[in-house]
């Protein structure tokens, strides 16, 4: 069952599926070792990892399993948000995304989470959302507890990227808490 990626509006972004022609911003974005400071995977390394998100962006869409639409402002794109791992006999997913350091501070992943999360309890009968967050990563935090998520849980130790151990904090957000 393939899951339409949908194109969403806010008062300043517009959320849409990704392009190929998306492929260069997402390069300098992710290859950047202060905005992937606190991911789970070191910063990408060449230029083809951007055309096998795409791809897998291609993949979680016709499979079904999720959605991950490219933010943009103005015409410029400021990063992505996404509902991966979306199991409907469960009724969850779990969220992730990713700005581009220009971008932080200003909202942008409040406002563009903020719709994919009204999208996504509207149209795939949601139940619950989750997301991991680096303990270090406090803007992060921030995002998800002004969205309504709640601090669940430490997974101890659970990242080893470029040999640095970090934990996560575990969020949750339900259904009954998001209306």
């Amino acid at each position: 069952m393939s899951l339409p990626t949908p194109t969403l509006e806010t008062d300043r972004l517009l959320l849409r599926p990704f392009h190929e022609a998306d492929a260069d911003d997402l390069w300098e974005m992710h290859s950047s070792a202060s905005v992937l400071r606190y991911w789970d995977s070191p910063p990408w390394a060449e230029p083809s990892r951007a055309e096998r998100f795409l791809a897998t962006t291609r993949q979680l869409a016709e499979e079904g399993t999720g959605a991950r639409v490219a933010m943009v402002r103005d015409g410029a794109f400021v990063g992505w948000c996404a509902l991966v791992r979306w199991n409907p006999d469960l009724r969850s997913a779990a969220l992730g995304y990713c700005l581009n350091e220009a971008a932080w501070g200003q909202g942008y992943a409040t406002e563009g989470v903020r719709a994919l999360l009204g999208w996504a309890f509207a149209t795939l009968d949601l139940n619950r959302v989750q997301s991991e967050v680096d303990t270090r990563n406090a803007a992060s935090a921030r995002v998800l507890e002004k969205l309504g998520f709640v601090r669940e849980g430490t997974l101890r130790e659970d990242c080893v990227v470029d040999g640095v151990v970090s934990d996560s904090w575990v969020y949750g957000l339900l259904r009954r808490e998001w209306a």
